[in-house]
């Protein structure tokens, strides 16, 4: 790398909903820079951006891929996201480590949910957009619907760089509103075109939009301002300028058109990315922290500063191992050199540094602030951590992992894949940290836990491809408890005699309920040493284990008292064995007079929906015998809290999507026990029996 200066670097990010041409638009880019030969179809499999067999399979990006290209003296690191909400967290991690991006707006589907999340997260890290509204040449394309719709949906204000020349078959050219000149395309995959004169049915229209453009671009910059009141018009260079400043302050979002599968539209667009997108120079300089410390640590995006940078993810193959992929920061890195893990205070040995073309790793020399490059096989690294130099250590923020929100039971085909489970889910872990793997103590599943139904499919599929361990995916079983309502008197006497020396252990025990979350309590009432003090211990212990299993359905009991206040003892054939036994059967016993109740989880959940659906998923909610505690207005959003059994929510994320078209959000997490209603407990314990 350093090839160039960090000024013409440009970390650009492809972003947008699921199906809008993203990979489609990176496959235009490389061809139309020379780096590929031809242009790949994500249709036919020939991408060299989605190059894995679960992407092909689907036709979708599933995880974030990197590759590079120059264009009029500037080195493009381009990140091809996803856009489906399984694996956004992915786009957010890389939106994270960015600089700028390309937003595609559909022409035929506008903009989606997922549009509107990625909007957000661009926002908070401060991403600069260029809009570009693909797939003009299908049918239903409507340029400005899709960007009326941008504008009304991500309150973002477009400013409108060129215009199309007819939409849907008809579409056929480009007129460029800076230059007012038409370009009209052969439609050859090549992005040949002839450039003219604007058609003069067009020409009203151009020469309006062309006014709003100056309007903009003079709003972007008081000199600009002042000559546009004076003279009503602005040289190429002055709108160029004006649409840089306004690009990266945030003031407007320009917007082109064109289609990246006919290969129309790009190179203009490659020509404003490099003009209006920022360097690392633009970005500015980077804060942290001194390890362990709150001291504020700055850094400067130029080569003679310490260096410094944020590994985004973490890609690992069983084959090649695992390769960690980072964005510099600061200063250089090279090859066969150490740096510091200040995360995790380790030393790394870094071996060769890569740089990343689809699959392909092109080994290079060294990194300067600004690159994205990759290095294999860190021992200690993870997704989040920050790589510096020891002599000159900083600690950045990590990188905010999103929760997940729907969880499969994880069944092993064979003892032999039971056997290699554990360690392929932890290398798919560190590729992806999203995933989460528990195992529920009560009911002994191994639960993975993700972001959607896919997401764990897509797991599934790689932990077999990758490790060659194959599983099933089961609902997880609802890890139900019980308890009592009432109290109990009873005796509990255990006689046994063999031949030999007898058992004999005989007790009075009071069993009562405990408030929600009191556990277990054994209390010692015994006077007169009817029941020897050595064999007290192992009442408690007997009625303790009997607890594990209770009598409605087998399931573990809570919020017990268990008081041992009599009781009579032998001195030949008493035990501690017997007085166990004598405790564990008196509180069995116990419980069946004692109102026994079955509890179920109840899972706190906040649900973030737009502002229509609120009445939907209320009244859905109710339907999952869920309590509403409350609605609240957030933005053009409204977040509802309620409490609900977790057994009506196995299932909630895809339901919740397909209730809100893909837009509603929500997080989960166990809050306390409550009593199942006595209609459905029946049905629950008969379904458990059979």
């Amino acid at each position: 790398m350093g090839k160039y200066d960090t000024a013409n670097l440009r970390n650009l990010g492809i972003v947008a909903h699921g199906g809008a041409g993203k990979t489609s638009l990176v496959e235009a880019m490389l061809f139309n820079t020379g780096m590929t030969d031809r242009l790949g179809k994500v249709d036919d499999g020939s991408s060299s951006m989605d190059f894995e067999p679960e992407e092909i399979k689907r036709q979708i990006t599933i995880s974030s891929s990197l590759n590079n290209c120059e264009w009029k003296q500037h080195s493009l690191h381009l990140v091809d996201t996803p856009g489906y909400s399984n694996f956004l967290h992915d786009t957010r991690n890389g939106l994270r480590i960015l600089g700028g991006a390309v937003l595609i707006v559909s022409a035929i589907s506008g903009v989606k949910a997922q549009t509107q999340k990625i909007w957000g997260w661009s926002q908070e890290f401060e991403v600069p957009l260029i809009a570009f509204v693909n797939k003009m040449d299908r049918e239903r394309a409507d340029f400005l619907r899709a960007v009326d719709d941008m504008e009304k949906t991500l309150g973002s204000r477009g400013v409108l760089v060129n215009m199309p020349i007819g939409e849907e078959k008809d579409f056929r050219g480009i007129i460029d509103l800076v230059t007012m000149k038409a370009r009209l395309f052969q439609f050859d995959e090549k992005g040949t075109y002839t450039e003219g004169e604007i058609p003069e049915e067009y020409q009203d229209e151009a020469q309006r939009l062309r006014t709003v453009l100056l309007e903009a671009v003079a709003d972007a910059d008081d000199e600009l301002m002042e000559k546009y009141l004076e003279e009503e018009d602005l040289s190429r260079e002055e709108i160029l300028h004006g649409l840089r400043e306004g690009t990266l302050t945030g003031v407007f979002t320009p917007v082109l058109c064109g289609s990246a599968t006919a290969n129309i539209g790009v190179r203009q667009l490659l020509d404003y990315v490099v003009h209006c997108l920022p360097s690392p120079l633009d970005k500015g300089m980077q804060i942290g922290t001194l390890p362990g410390k709150d001291d504020i640590v700055e850094r400067k995006p130029r080569e003679d500063e310490p260096f410094s940078a944020m590994v985004f993810k973490t890609n690992s193959d069983p084959f090649t191992g695992k390769l960690t992929l980072f964005r510099v920061y600061s200063g250089v890195l090279n090859s066969d050199s150490s740096v510091y893990n200040s995360s995790k205070d380790e030393t790394e040995r870094i071996g060769q540094l890569y740089q990343l073309e689809g699959k392909k790793q092109v080994p290079i020399d060294k990194a300067v602030a600004g690159d994205i490059v990759a290095v294999a096989k860190l021992k200690q690294t993870t997704t989040g951590d920050t790589l510096c130099s020891a002599s000159d250590p900083v600690v950045y923020e990590s990188l905010l992992q999103l929760k997940p929100v729907i969880s499969f039971a994880l069944k092993a085909c064979s003892k032999n894949d039971e056997d290699k489970i554990y360690t392929g889910l932890q290398r798919l872990i560190e590729e992806d940290p999203t995933l989460k793997i528990t195992r529920d103590e009560q009911t002994h599943d191994l639960i993975l836990s993700g972001m959607g139904q896919v997401h764990i499919e897509v797991a599934v599929e790689k932990l077999k491809r990758k490790y060659d361990v194959d599983v099933e995916l089961q609902l997880p079983k609802v890890p139900y408890r019980e308890t009592i309502k009432g109290s109990a008197k009873l005796q509990s006497k255990y006689k046994k005699q063999s031949g030999g020396r007898g058992q004999y252990g005989d007790v009075w025990l009071e069993i009562e309920p405990l408030p929600s979350g009191g556990g277990y309590e054994f209390v010692d009432k015994i006077v007169g040493g009817v029941v020897p003090r050595q064999y007290i211990p192992a009442v408690g212990k007997g009625a303790e284990e009997a607890m594990q299993k209770g009598i409605l359905g087998g399931f573990p009991v809570v919020d017990i008292k268990v008081t041992l206040f009599d009781g009579s003892h032998h001195s030949v054939d008493s035990s501690e064995m017997a007085f166990k036994i004598a405790g564990s059967m008196g509180f069995k016993k116990g419980m069946e007079q004692a109102k026994p109740v079955l509890l179920e989880p109840m899972m706190k959940m906040e649900i973030q929906v737009p502002d229509d659906y609120v009445g939907d998923v209320i009244g859905d909610m109710n339907s999952r015998r869920g309590k509403v505690q409350g609605v609240e207005p957030q933005a053009a959003s409204q977040v509802i809290t309620a409490q609900v059994p977790m057994a009506e929510v196995l299932r909630y994320a895809p339901e919740l999507r397909s209730m809100t078209s893909d837009r509603g959000l929500f997080t989960m997490e166990f809050s306390h026990y409550e009593e199942v209603p006595s209609n459905l407990m029946a049905k629950i314990l008969s379904e458990r029996n059979e």
